[in-house]
């Protein structure tokens, strides 16, 4: 039975944000599976009798007329995505992907208990949905593009039709600090790597489960810089400190733009194995004892029930494997862990303190003899690309690993003369007496892809304050999303202004 919990919603303005984005939280909306909140969106577009267009890929606009003497104004389109990372903790009652989100309301903050939140993107669909409902805020024609599989390098944008749209003004909602205006993004590009060996019969040799468990993992764009334990990079580490062990199977990670915060092998191993992986297990928790205070490694004995003899218990014990990797081939596994890079790799020159350039080590997978790394590069500098991916290939060829690259997408370059931005900070300072930052983000933007289908969009990118996205334990703080709907709705009345 799951916990009770309180309406963490009470009170909260503005009502219809908080409406919308509530009935969000009760909606599956796994990447891949967006139906059921795209047929949401549609039911509340067909009560309100508003045109709606969808093409192949799934991507979504709702059209909504522009309020009475604004019918002249430029058509601005509204833009978030449909999906959010499911994540959760093993034993959380909760779990998105089936439409449980336990809200917590903590303080001025609004957070999943044992998973993720859904802010990340349910805060953009929310604040379209809203802003269409209030009959007081004035604005020209709006396009509200509801985008799928964002959180899977983009997919959705990337097949976006662009007729879709006929806007010459994009707000994107996806950003995650308040009073921020975002106007450039990182580009990505994904590298698999797939490993495939010889594996050899165990033959009773001893097994271990040795598991990395309790990271704080994060987005792995906007969180790269914290320095936070990749739970993969940390399995290999203490593993590799035990010679000539076997690996049976390595797997960790939930998606690719997060920073894993699990991973668990089985491994084939001499006595002496087990106090050195301890041993390094110590020195690991040591060292990231500031950002990952929660992180654990478990070893746990394996045992193997003998042939025809149920009165072998393995309730509370660990199933050895009947094969593993040869010592030569797990040591050519650990060595490509070790090697891949795993955090920021160059600083911007233009925007001081932000990070350029970085790679992660998102998912590794064990099948059928087949040991496959995913790993996700991004770069606000499209020319250092190269230089990350051919690195990541290089140590894939040398481990005898067969590379593939994938999913790439552009970065969304600054236009500090935008127009839309000029209105915008204007608009800022005088709701709020100060002037918003402006910065470029790490993370992926759908901006990047919507833009180069698209060039004379001007575009903008803002939301609310959110923290731990793709992690469970996300926040949104209530404060931040009051005033991000005050920006959006002072902000589409100004730009249709005659």
């Amino acid at each position: 039975m799951m916990p009770r919990v309180t309406d963490p919603f009470a009170g909260l303005e503005p009502a219809a944000f908080w409406r919308h984005f509530e009935a969000l939280t009760r909606i599956p909306r796994a990447t891949y599976e967006e139906e059921q909140v795209a047929a949401h969106v549609l039911a509340w577009a067909a009560e309100r009798r508003l045109a709606t267009r969808r093409d192949a890929a799934g991507n979504l606009v709702v059209n909504v007329p522009a309020t009475p003497g604004r019918e002249g104004a430029p058509t601005v389109v509204l833009q978030g995505h449909l999906d959010m990372v499911c994540e959760r903790d093993p034993d959380s009652p909760y779990d998105p992907r089936a439409g449980r989100i336990g809200v917590v309301r903590d303080g001025d903050w609004l957070r999943a208990e044992g998973t993720t939140l859904g802010a990340d993107n349910g805060v953009a669909i929310a604040a379209m949905l809203a802003l269409a409902d209030d009959p007081e805020a004035p604005h020209g024609r709006l396009e509200l593009l509801m985008t799928v599989a964002e959180e899977v390098g983009m997919a959705g944008a990337a097949k976006l039709a662009p007729e879709l749209m006929t806007g010459t003004v994009l707000l994107n909602l996806d950003s995650e600090e308040d009073a921020t205006f975002t106007v450039g993004c990182a580009g990505g590009v994904d590298s698999v790597l797939r490993l495939e060996a010889r594996r050899e019969p165990v033959d009773g040799a001893a097994a271990l489960r040795v598991t990395v468990s309790g990271a704080r993992g994060g987005h792995s764009g906007g969180d790269i810089a914290l320095g936070r334990a990749n739970a993969i990079k940390v399995l290999g580490r203490v593993l590799g400190a035990a010679p000539d062990l076997r690996i049976a199977s390595l797997d960790g990670g939930a998606s690719r733009n997060a920073i894993p915060r699990d991973a668990t092998a089985l491994v084939i191993a001499d006595g002496h194995a087990r106090e050195l992986i301890e041993a390094a297990a110590e020195q690991v928790m040591r060292a990231y004892k500031t950002t990952d205070p929660g992180v654990r490694i478990a070893i746990d004995a394996a045992v193997r029930r003998p042939a025809g003899d149920p009165g072998v218990s393995l309730d509370a014990a660990v199933q050895a494997p009947h094969d593993a990797w040869t010592a030569d081939a797990s040591a050519r596994m650990l060595d490509l862990i070790a090697t891949l890079p795993a955090g920021p790799l160059a600083m911007s020159a233009d925007f001081p303190g932000i990070v350029e350039t970085s790679s992660s080590l998102g998912v590794a997978e064990s099948e059928n003899g087949r040991l496959t790394l995913c790993c996700l590069s991004r770069s606000a500098n499209d020319a250092a690309m190269p230089d990350v991916t051919g690195a990541i290939a290089a140590a894939g060829r040398l481990a005898g690993a067969e590379v593939e690259l994938g999913g790439a997408y552009p970065g969304w370059r600054p236009d500090l003369d935008s127009q839309a931005l000029a209105t915008a900070k204007t608009v800022h300072e005088r709701l709020f007496g100060a002037a918003p930052h402006v910065t470029l983000t790490h993370g992926g933007l759908e901006t990047a892809i919507i833009g180069a289908k698209r060039p004379e969009l001007d575009m903008l990118s803002f939301g609310p304050q959110i923290e731990g996205p793709h992690a469970p334990g996300e926040r949104l703080h209530v404060g931040s999303a009051g005033r991000f709907m005050r920006l959006l709705a002072a902000l589409v009345d100004e730009l249709a202004r005659p």
